[in-house]
Formats: structure tokens, C-alpha cells, sequence
């Protein structure tokens, strides 16, 4: 082999080595960018008991669902992760795409598998606040209703899912604060009796609190149950999102679907419709992260118009897709009403 060769050769090895690890190596990097959108008036695919059936994204038993037009979505983050470092470099030169330190998405302290419990977690949280503020905004009377009953505790053998709490002491309980204001005002070892309704039959039992735990206050008694609320005339709604979708985030849209399936008219006027935003159960309205992505992902499938909580207006303002409008919300309320200046030509709040 000549001495030509040779040299050549060992210039190539070390550039053949970095090829090699930039295309098979990770780097410790996340790219972000525009995610999937889910149209809440739209149907999804759920494993049912006889396979996968297609059931609507916001499922109403007990009352007949209103008509929806126009689409109203829900929109996310796309997060992709196991980059080698030419992917990173590509996804850094696409202008709708952000890389970012993995810590900053999984922290080091927690595993990936305990932030998607944990984004899940968060997902069922926001779910059942949008039910919760949009059934306040109808003016559906509530009432306390078992959702897990813990087999230690002492509501165990006595107590079981979708049992109505009525009382507690002979005291009424009108909703699920009622109940743990009069729980808590019990001592551990206090003998209670509990009122509640199951399967339309009205029952009693007693039983005798337990301590809170270590992370409770000493003083108060603990009953063992997850109690929740749940409309009194009987409505029910079951929301059948995408598993792999998870955070707070969607509670604003969620909640305004709710109360479009239950109420006369058309929220959003048939508009192609889009936004985010975390709700609580007062329908107060909060800051999301990755705006800009979602703004993005929702002008791509359409939307012409996208609901934006308050304290993101700031940052959705830089630099937008043109075509969509952004308006500004802080309430259930507030982004109902714009959305009824939407559907009549008029112009609702905007950021900037």
C-alpha cells in the first residue's frame, strides 16, 4: 500500500468516526415544536370491549348533546427526543422548531415514564375542572360523589365508587368541600355517620376515622375516599382524549366543548376555532407553556381564530402565522363572550 493511500486513509478514519456518531449517537437535546390538534367536536377511536369503536371526543349521557359546528381544538407541543446530533442541527435550522436541554422537559431527577404518569395525571386533573367550571357556568346544581375509595382506609367495605354522599352527622353535603370541611373538623377516632345514595337506594353507615397520614394535620380525622362532584340531574360527561396526551393545558377548550354539548346555540359561530389554557373549577383561565407552537400548529390545520390566556399574550404576540386572529382571555366566561363577537362579525378582545 502506498504512502499516498496510507495518508488518505488516516484522514478519512477520524472524519468516517464523527459521521458514525453523528448519525447514531444521542445527544442530550429535545427539539419542539408544532404538535397534533384534536378537535373537540370531533370523534376519536377507543378500545372498546368489542374492539376499537369511534365514540365523540366529548360523550353526553343523561341529557340529549346539542349540535356543534365548525371545529374547536385543542392543541399541543410536539416533543421529540433521542437526537442524534445531526438531528439536532436539523431541527435547529428549521425556524419552527426549538432545541433545548433534555432537563429541561425530563429532569434528571425524575424517569420518562414518571413524567407521563405525571403529565397524566395533570390531564385528568384539567378534565375534571373543565366539567366542574363548565357545569357552574350552566347553573347545574352539584353534588359529592365517591370516586375511589382507599382499601385501608376507613370508608373501606362501606363505601364504593359512584356512591352520592348526602350527609355526613346529619349534616347535608351540597358538594365535595362540604363533605371534607365536615370530615376535617372531625378528630382521628371520632365515630361518624355518613349519608349517601346508591343505585337510587338512600343508605347510612358509620364508621371511625382514621389519622391524616404524616403529610396531615394530626388533628383531623381521615374518611379514606377521593370524593368528587357530579351533576345532581343526572348528566354525564365522558371525555375520550388521546392517551398520549397529557398536562393541564387543555382545560379551557375542554371546558367550552362541555358547555356548547349542553346548551343551546353554537359557541364558536361554526368559526374554525383553536387555543390553550389551563382552567380551574371557578373557570379562571391560566398561563400554558409553548404557546407559539400550538398558535402555529393550530394555523396549519385551519384555524382562523385561537384563544389565548392572559398571561400568554406577550410572548404569542412575537412573531405569529398570519391569518389567525389571537384573543385574549381570563374566564370560561370571558372566552364565551368572545366567542359570541366572533360569531356575529364583531371584534373580541386581542393581544397586542
Amino acid at each position: 500500500m502506498s504512502r499516498r493511500l496510507l495518508t488518505l486513509l488516516a484522514a478519512l478514519v477520524p472524519a468516517l468516526l464523527l459521521l458514525v456518531l453523528a448519525t447514531s449517537a444521542t445527544v442530550p437535546l429535545v427539539a419542539m415544536g408544532p404538535g397534533p390538534t384534536y378537535d373537540t367536536f370531533g370523534e376519536v377511536e377507543v378500545e372498546g370491549e368489542d374492539g376499537v369503536e369511534t365514540v365523540p371526543v366529548i360523550e353526553v349521557s343523561g341529557r340529549d348533546a346539542d349540535e356543534t359546528t365548525g371545529a374547536l381544538r385543542m392543541t399541543t407541543v410536539a416533543v421529540r427526543d433521542n437526537l442524534t446530533l445531526l438531528d439536532a442541527m436539523r431541527f435547529w435550522l428549521d425556524p419552527v422548531q426549538v432545541v433545548v436541554p433534555r432537563d429541561q422537559v425530563f429532569p434528571p431527577e425524575r424517569s420518562r415514564d414518571e413524567v407521563r404518569e405525571s403529565n397524566a395525571a395533570e390531564m385528568v386533573g384539567s378534565e375534571n375542572s373543565a366539567e366542574v367550571a363548565a357545569y357552574g357556568h350552566l347553573g347545574i346544581p352539584m353534588q359529592p360523589r365517591v370516586e375511589a375509595v382507599d382499601p385501608e382506609g376507613a370508608a373501606a367495605d362501606l363505601l364504593r365508587a359512584d356512591d352520592i354522599l348526602t350527609s355526613i352527622d346529619g349534616e347535608r353535603v351540597s358538594d365535595s368541600t362540604a363533605v371534607v370541611e365536615q370530615v376535617s373538623a372531625h378528630r382521628p377516632g371520632d365515630e361518624v355517620r355518613i349519608g349517601f345514595t346508591r343505585d337510587g337506594r338512600e343508605e347510612t353507615t358509620t364508621t371511625t376515622l382514621q389519622p391524616a397520614g404524616p403529610d396531615g394535620d394530626p388533628d383531623q380525622g381521615r374518611l379514606g375516599i377521593l370524593v368528587g362532584d357530579t351533576p345532581a340531574d343526572g348528566t354525564d360527561v365522558e371525555i375520550n382524549i388521546d392517551p398520549n396526551v397529557g398536562g393541564p393545558s387543555a382545560g379551557l377548550i375542554l371546558a367550552i366543548a362541555i358547555v356548547d354539548k349542553l346548551s343551546p346555540g353554537e359557541a364558536t359561530g361554526g368559526a374554525e376555532v383553536a387555543g390553550s389554557g389551563t382552567i380551574r373549577p371557578d373557570g379562571t383561565v391560566g398561563p400554558i407553556g409553548g404557546i407559539t407552537h400550538k398558535i402555529r400548529a393550530a394555523r396549519e390545520v385551519g384555524a382562523t381564530e385561537f384563544l389565548v390566556p392572559a398571561g400568554n399574550c406577550a410572548e404569542a404576540v412575537q412573531d405569529p402565522p398570519g391569518g389567525i386572529r389571537l384573543i385574549e382571555v381570563d374566564t370560561l366566561e370571558g372566552a364565551l363572550e368572545a366567542l359570541e363577537e366572533v360569531a356575529s362579525g364583531g371584534e373580541p378582545p386581542t393581544c397586542g
